[in-house]
């Protein structure tokens, strides 16, 4: 089985690297049953794991792109000192994401056939 890791550091909404990255998780999962595809979410991504987005009528949402990756069976990571650093360490995440660490991503990072970083 490959193993595909995607770090995203951009804002989930301002540009499109968080939707791409997830566009490309969601269709990787899709389309290669063999691959496991791990997201891990750093700096301002790590408020793409927010609960509860809303968002005007004809926007993306990554809130919803994520649910997606977890439910096709993406591992999501969400680097913890970077959500305490934002505030975010306290505020519902979405069901299935879970505060990470530097050790754990160095750990997929050594493990992973494949990195790709938005």
């Amino acid at each position: 089985m490959s193993k595909i890791l995607i770090i995203i550091n951009d804002a989930p909404y301002g540009s499109e690297k968080a939707f791409n990255a997830l566009r490309i998780a969601n269709q990787l999962a899709r389309a290669h049953e063999t691959v496991e595809v791990r997201i891990f979410l750093m700096a301002d991504a790590a408020g793409c794991a927010i609960a509860n987005q809303t968002l005007p009528n004809g926007y993306y949402n990554i809130e919803r792109m994520l649910k997606i990756s977890l439910r096709k069976g993406a591992e999501v990571k969400i680097c913890g000192s970077c959500a305490e650093a934002r505030g975010l360490k306290h505020l519902q995440l979405l069901e299935g994401t879970e505060l990470s660490t530097m050790a754990e991503l160095t750990d997929w990072l050594v493990d992973s056939d494949k990195v790709l970083t938005f």
